[in-house]
């Protein structure tokens, strides 16, 4: 039923448009600027008012309106489980002991053979984490994740579960903070406690780490190396997860941009990124690649034309 609001805006508005008096002529006529006001205002008022075969748009108790209702977030949510048997990363016995002569940067490796790293960073996380260990385990693939300090210090339990699985811990800073606006001493503050975080967590100490946002000077890459023995990891694939593009989308950019001796970034901070994993590491494991750590990947390394003649020939 419309209200009487309702009912006499109209009749403003049929004066108004038709200039017909209908028996009427008590009712003034609108300006353009009424016009435009009243119609507004209808607006708003037939959304308040509803035919008797709609359900309200909102609820109402004795005292008046109602709170709206909420739709409280899914916490509990987990990928499905693969359907069937899953491609499996081979069983490998691989030397992790890498040169610090290797070199203070890298974004990829030069290697003799289709390996690639698939790294993490800005965990852990303690729901996204260890349902990212279980889809690594299910495959037998080896990741490295790049740890903040801080998150190691809340919830070390799940640092403690990536190592005993076989995973690699590296150093991404205490506080997440731009490495490449910091002082020296600074720098040197945020790699120690993460450091020490990861041993008293773990007991085990990063051998490489990798900068917030990729933000390390020369000079500071050099001082860390120099001082922690850390070379500095960056990147040759970045689906830019963090933008939360969607899974489909992360898989298709990891799937579309790695190639042998790569290093994959990606983010277990964020649950699409794990919803993403099992399409993306399936798929690169059906395209021939195998799964390292970046240290077991940094000890391969070879001179270019090496790894490039052995991942061109046929049957590597």
């Amino acid at each position: 039923m419309k209200s009487h609001l309702h009912t006499l805006g109209y009749r403003f508005l049929t004066r108004t448009l038709t200039g017909a008096d209908n028996g009427e002529s008590h009712l003034p006529g609108l300006t353009r600027r009424g016009f435009l006001v009243a119609t507004a205002s209808l607006s708003s008022c037939s959304m308040l008012s509803s035919d008797k075969n709609e359900p309200a748009l909102t609820a109402t108790t004795p005292t008046g309106p109602a709170d709206p209702v909420k739709t409280p977030s899914n916490r509990a949510y987990r990928t499905p489980p693969v359907q069937g048997p899953v491609p499996r990363n081979p069983d490998m016995n691989l030397r992790a002991d890498f040169s610090k002569s290797a070199g203070v940067t890298f974004t990829r490796v030069p290697v003799a053979g289709k390996y690639i790293a698939l790294t993490f960073d800005d965990g852990p996380h303690p729901q996204n984490t260890p349902r990212l260990l279980d889809i690594l385990r299910a495959r037998n693939v080896k990741a490295t994740f790049y740890v903040i300090g801080r998150s190691v210090d809340l919830y070390p339990g799940v640092v403690r579960r990536t190592v005993a699985e076989g995973h690699e811990i590296g150093n991404h800073t205490y506080t997440h903070r731009l490495l490449s606006k910091l002082g020296d001493a600074e720098v040197r503050q945020e790699m120690a406690r993460t450091r020490d975080a990861i041993a008293r967590a773990a007991g085990v100490q990063p051998r490489t780490m990798r900068p917030p946002y990729g933000g390390l000077l020369q000079r500071q890459r050099e001082l860390v190396h120099a001082e922690f023995n850390y070379p500095t990891i960056l990147w040759s694939v970045d689906p830019l997860d963090w933008k939360r593009p969607g899974p489909s989308v992360v898989t298709s950019r990891i799937l579309s941009n790695t190639t042998a001796g790569g290093i994959v970034l990606a983010h277990d901070l964020h649950s699409q990124t794990v919803d993403a994993m099992p399409a993306t590491i399936d798929g690169l494991l059906r395209q021939g690649y195998r799964f390292v750590t970046v240290s077991q990947l940094l000890a391969m390394k070879v001179e270019t034309a090496t790894a490039q003649a052995a991942v061109e020939t046929p049957g590597q």
